[in-house]
């Protein structure tokens, strides 16, 4: 009885304590309040040569990192009257438990342990709050830099591919579930062509054929085919794009439930004509094709399989002139040099190969080997460069010259899909199954984030991106699960420019 009685006053000391420290830290907090609003009001008064725009940004950002670094400063203390508390309960308790004191170590250890419980929370705290001011400092960055600009919604499924046709006209290219592939126009949103020459099965790829006199796309799909199609399309007049800055929430993070998808009001690629029947189809495969592409020239095409193998195809006989084996597990994407008779295939087995044609007589092959999950994409860049992408959450950049190593890792938080590298600026697209879209530089530094919000952005894991450099107005598209495929300005000069 006397322990507990004690214990009670104890108890009711720290309360008290606790209230009065309280009401001390709001008069304190009133008080620096009134002593710093001084300073910022001089501050805005003088004279800069910043646009009053950024300035007035800039003092906004301060001083919400000024606050959320006080709300810090209040749980820090707040924190230590509780570890306080708990040692003045624990040296209570440690002098009446069955009538026994408790020895100076086992008390320490006690009290040790409970400490850094509280340390260790401390920590978590401080580290979310820090993170939180970086999130909300680089999402006003890249508001700024990157801009929705328009979204293509016609599919009944979700899309796994986006590609932009590089030669006149510039069209658009989705493959989707739905067993069709659309090509739109970019600036309108409008629905050119559907093809749907592959029946009962995804359309997991399209590639177009820059050509300048020729208009060919290329679709992979799960029926073990690949096909080759013409088409023709007449650009619509473009009507003025709406300035979607201003419709940004200012919540860039919104849970949406999976049902939370685009609204299809009917068929929308109804009214545009469909193609059926294939100029050429590849077939060879015992398995998914996955992924294919054009070679530089585009007198052969190469296709990634489920059957482990990638096939390299004579596009205007449809024969097969070799069947590229090694893989130990079903291929996930291929890709093809811009500029030479370079090929790299990526597989679930960990690793992705690079295929060299440049000499008939000889194909070799190199292993890259360093990621420790399923590759889902490895792509090239200028110069003697490729980049790879994996579940294993990591991107790394590789020197087509050393192979042992990466130059370059990115470690996310989140699987990579479909990556995607903006060639002349040297920037990469990593779109991720945690429905973002995130933009860095061969060095691995984090450029931008695309923007999410209640109103705009992928609702579903994104599949794929693709960037069109020289396109005025959308030079980066996004697909995902939610059956959409978005348009985005990015604002290389002045992401460069931050960077």
């Amino acid at each position: 009885m006397p322990t507990e009685s004690g214990s009670c006053s104890a108890a009711r000391q720290a309360k008290q304590k606790r209230k009065s420290h309280s009401l001390s830290i709001r008069r304190t907090n009133s008080s620096e309040q009134e002593r710093t609003g001084l300073p910022r009001e001089m501050l805005e008064g003088q004279d800069s040569k910043l646009p009053s725009s950024v300035r007035s940004t800039l003092l906004e950002l301060f001083g919400q990192i000024e606050r959320e670094f006080e709300n810090l400063y209040i749980e820090n203390l707040e924190l230590r009257r509780e570890i306080d508390t708990l040692n003045e309960r624990l040296a209570a308790e440690g002098q009446g438990i069955d009538g026994a004191e408790l020895s100076k170590g086992q008390l320490k250890t006690k009290a040790s342990h409970s400490t850094s419980q509280l340390s260790q929370k401390l920590k978590t705290t401080y580290k979310a709050s820090t993170s939180k001011i970086v999130s909300s400092f680089k999402t006003t960055t890249s508001r700024a830099v990157c801009q929705l600009v328009k979204e293509y919604i016609g599919h009944r499924d979700g899309i796994w591919d986006v590609s932009v046709a590089r030669t006149q006209p510039v069209v658009l290219g989705t493959a989707s579930a739905d067993h069709t592939a659309l090509l739109w126009s970019i600036e309108t949103g409008r629905c050119l062509v559907k093809y749907s020459g592959h029946v009962g099965s995804d359309i997991s790829k399209i590639k177009h054929f820059h050509h300048p006199s020729e208009q060919l796309a290329l679709t992979a799909s799960g029926d073990q085919t690949a096909h080759i199609w013409r088409y023709m399309v007449q650009l619509p007049v473009p009507q003025p794009i709406a300035d979607t800055s201003q419709q940004i929430s200012g919540e860039d993070e919104v849970e949406f439930s999976d049902k939370d998808e685009p609204d299809v009001d009917g068929d929308v690629s109804s009214d545009c004509p469909t193609i059926r029947v294939p100029l050429t189809s590849l077939k060879s495969h015992q398995g998914v094709v996955i992924a294919a592409d054009w070679l530089v020239g585009g007198k052969q095409a190469v296709t990634a399989s489920w059957d482990r193998t990638a096939n390299l195809y004579d596009v205007e006989t449809s024969e097969l002139v070799h069947s590229l084996t090694g893989h130990d597990q079903e291929l996930t994407h291929c890709c093809t040099h811009p500029n030479q008779r370079l090929v790299v295939t990526s597989s679930r087995d960990t690793t992705f190969r690079l295929w060299d044609f440049r000499d008939p007589s000889i194909h070799s092959v190199n292993v890259f080997q360093g990621h420790t999950d399923t590759v889902t994409s490895a792509v090239f860049t200028v110069g003697d460069n490729v980049v790879s992408g994996s579940d294993d959450r990591t991107v790394k950049v590789w020197d087509l010259k050393n192979m042992r190593s990466p130059i370059a890792t990115i470690r996310t938080d989140s699987a990579i899909n479909r990556i995607n590298v903006c060639v002349g600026q040297k920037i990469i697209a990593l779109p991720h199954d945690n429905r973002q879209v995130r933009l860095f530089d061969m060095s691995g530094v984090r450029l931008a984030r695309l923007p999410r919000s209640n109103r705009q952005g992928h609702r579903r894991m994104v599949c794929c991106s693709a960037w069109s450099e020289d396109h005025p107005i959308c030079n980066l598209f996004t697909c995902g699960f939610d059956r959409q495929a978005i348009g985005w300005n990015i604002n290389i000069p002045a992401l460069l420019q931050e960077k």
